[in-house]
């Protein structure tokens, strides 16, 4: 979009902000299943920064306040206006289902939604 006068106008649009460097793509796509079953939208950029600043930044600067940071097989989710590194969740080498909860988990925290389990041997539903 642009306006009067030829200047970019940036759209921000309600959506969970996925910060990652050099993610495991298969736990991305995992994170990314479980918000869209909540039926929230999601947006990936990729940039630097540990797994801390990625999550903090990503809660920052989303619309909804929801942010994940993902870096290699580490992930944490964060919400706005907690402090940097108190995250939410935050997982090393997940299984499959925990990554999935922790993004519906993202979205559940917009909705005011009770949070699903991330932790433990197993999925329980």
């Amino acid at each position: 979009m642009e306006e009067p006068g030829g200047k970019a106008m940036v759209v921000n649009r309600p959506t969970i902000i996925i910060y990652t460097r050099e993610a495991d793509e298969d736990l991305l796509r995992e994170i990314c299943a479980g918000i869209e079953e909540e039926g929230v939208l999601y947006e990936i950029h990729s940039r630097e920064g540990n797994l801390d600043e990625l999550a903090y930044e990503a809660a920052k600067e989303s619309m909804l306040g929801s942010g994940i940071g993902v870096t290699g097989q580490r992930a944490a989710m964060q919400m706005a206006r907690l402090p940097m590194g108190k995250n939410v969740f935050e997982l090393n080498a997940p299984r499959f289902w925990q990554c999935r909860n922790l993004g519906s988990n993202s979205a559940r925290a917009v909705k005011k939604m009770p949070f699903k389990p991330v932790y433990g041997q197993e999925e329980t539903r």
